[in-house]
Parts: structure tokens; C-alpha cells; sequence
């Protein structure tokens, strides 16, 4: 072997190690543009838009490209190698310069999608807390976008909470919050709600008409108790009868897991029990073959996490689950 092959033999085995190299999510190439790519993956370290006591979601990035380069380069169940099919890059973090300004944040997040969706890249991000998704489709979902070719998209949200409170003004002084996206986006013309399934929904209700606001913007809610009764098939099924042929977008809040499977979240829900992956996955594959423009991960806080981090690895597989489902429909 001459010193060009040691030295491209080296190289690959470098990358093959997710401790050694720069870190990029799943040690993809990186690119400051999503120009010429297929799937972009795209960190928003934001954590303004929750207002609650745990704020380091704004971690949820770093951490996620620091244990993604172990995470899985196959989907077996589709027989897919999506890094070798598409061109698939990280290109980078939002810059977010106003950081503790949460409107400001949330419009910057917004302009930077618009040129993601300009180039047709079809975008999955790490978060970031839950009000990014907001964000992100005000440029993906609408008479503006691109990728939606105009219509508002179907979303696929699986959650603890519904993010639809729309009788609060603000949520401790923050807009649009991760309590409001939900709500916003229907109303401003982004998301279709009447395609759209929440589905999850679970934890500490304050008021027995806590789900309300989501039944009379038109989603369709599933709490978790109902999923565990009605069981995969059924759900599966009321998902894809109602996104039809909509655009759809998948928004995964991690504190929809049980919190022994992803104990480092910004709002756990121990009272009772959450998703396990095999359930999530499930669910996700109920949109396998449709046109998914594009989907995010939202709420992990490293700071809370377990010393092996556990839930940037969780996240991790969720956001390949995601790619994958996009690389999979891109070739049907």
C-alpha cells in the first residue's frame, strides 16, 4: 500500500469513529448552503420560546452531532442507505445573535428557513425548544413555500402536550412560544389542521377543557390512553386518511417518551406512562411514502440528560428515522 492509499485508508477509518474528526450530525459532509443537497440537516440551538425552568435546550444541537456520528447508517427495514442514495449535508446552526429575544429569534428562524425552502432541500432539524417548529413553518407551510407548493401542510405531531393554548396572551412573556406554535400556524395559514393528528398527548391537565383549543382548531387528538386502547393499526390508519395528498411535516417532541427511555427533556411527564420507541416508530412509519417536505426533533436538554446520554442518542435515532422516511419517499 503506497502512502496516498495509507492515507485514504486512515481517513476512512477516522470517519468511521464517531469520537475522532470534527463533529457533524451523522459526520455528514458540512456546508454553509442548503444549494445542491437533497435533505438538510439543520441545527436551531433556541430555548426562549418555553419559559419554563429548563432552558438548555438551546444544547440540543451539540449534543446531537456529538453521538450522531454512532448512530445508524442502514435502514434495514426499508433496505435503504439514504447517505448514499441523496446528498445529504449539515449545514449548520441557525445563527440566532438575539438569542434571549424570542420574537426576534423565531423571525430570524423563519428567514432562514425561506431559503432552505427556496433551494428545495427538504429540511430536518434538532431543536431547540418546541416554539422553533413555529418557526420553521412559517417558510415550509403556505402560500409562500416551495416545498408545499402553496397549500398549508398536514403535520404529523407527536407530543405530550397540545402547544395550542390559545386563550394564553403569552407564555411568561414569550409569544410565539412553544404553548402557541400549534395554534399560530392554523391561523395564519401555515397548517392544515383538519389533516393534521396530535398524537401522544398526555400529563397534567389544569382544566378539564385543557384539550379544547386543539379539538376546535380542527386536529385531530389522540391521547396516549386512547392510542393504547385503539392500538398501532387503527391510529396508523386515522393518520393517513387524513393527510390524503397533503404535504406533511413531522414534528417529534421528545417528551412524548416515556421518561425512563429519554430522561433528559424540558417538561417530563412522570404520571404516566409515555411512548416507547418501538410505539413512536410505528407512528412515524404511518406517513412512509407521502410527501414528507421535511420534520424536527425538539426539547432535548443535554444538562439533564444521563451520563451515556441516553436521549441525544434517543434523538439521534429519531432524526434518522426521519431522514430515512424522506430519502424512502424522494425514490418512490
Amino acid at each position: 500500500m503506497d502512502i496516498q492509499d495509507q492515507s485514504e485508508a486512515h481517513t476512512k477509518f477516522v470517519r468511521g469513529l464517531y469520537w475522532a474528526g470534527i463533529p457533524t450530525l451523522f459526520k455528514c459532509d458540512y456546508q454553509d448552503t442548503p444549494k445542491d443537497c437533497d435533505i438538510a440537516l439543520v441545527g436551531i440551538p433556541h430555548s426562549t420560546g418555553n419559559g419554563t425552568t429548563l432552558r438548555d435546550q438551546h444544547l440540543g444541537p451539540r449534543a446531537v452531532r456529538d453521538v450522531s456520528g454512532l448512530g445508524r447508517r442502514i435502514h434495514l427495514d426499508f433496505r435503504l442507505d439514504p447517505w448514499e442514495k441523496y446528498k445529504i449535508v449539515d449545514i449548520g446552526d441557525v445563527p440566532l445573535v438575539e438569542g434571549n429575544n424570542n420574537e426576534t429569534s423565531i423571525d430570524h428562524i423563519t428567514d432562514y428557513f425561506r431559503k432552505i425552502d427556496q433551494s428545495g432541500a427538504r429540511p430536518v432539524s434538532i431543536g431547540g425548544d418546541h416554539s422553533i417548529t413555529g418557526g420553521t413553518l412559517r417558510a415550509l407551510g403556505g402560500k409562500s413555500s416551495n416545498l408545499s407548493k402553496g397549500e398549508p401542510v398536514a403535520l404529523l405531531h407527536i407530543d405530550a402536550h397540545t402547544d395550542t393554548f390559545m386563550h394564553l396572551e403569552h407564555f411568561l412573556g414569550a409569544r410565539k412560544s412553544a404553548a402557541h406554535w400549534g395554534a399560530q400556524l392554523v391561523t395564519e395559514g401555515h397548517v392544515d389542521a383538519h389533516s393534521s393528528t396530535q398524537i401522544g398527548i398526555r400529563g397534567n391537565p389544569r382544566t378539564l377543557d385543557w384539550y379544547e383549543p386543539s379539538r376546535h382548531l380542527g386536529y385531530e387528538l389522540i391521547t396516549k390512553k386512547q392510542y393504547d386502547l385503539m392500538g398501532e393499526s387503527c391510529v396508523n390508519d386515522i393518520i393517513r386518511n387524513r393527510i390524503g395528498n397533503k404535504p406533511v411535516y413531522i414534528t417529534f417532541d421528545l417528551d412524548c417518551l416515556d421518561p425512563s427511555i429519554a430522561p433528559g427533556v424540558a417538561n417530563l411527564e412522570p404520571g404516566e406512562p409515555g411512548f416507547n420507541l418501538k410505539q413512536v416508530v410505528g407512528i412515524m412509519r404511518s406517513v412512509r411514502g407521502l410527501n414528507i417536505i421535511g420534520g424536527d426533533i425538539v426539547c432535548l436538554v443535554p444538562t439533564a440528560d444521563n451520563p451515556n446520554k441516553i436521549t441525544a442518542m434517543v434523538a439521534t435515532n429519531i432524526m434518522f428515522e426521519i431522514i430515512s422516511l424522506i430519502a424512502d419517499s424522494l425514490g418512490s
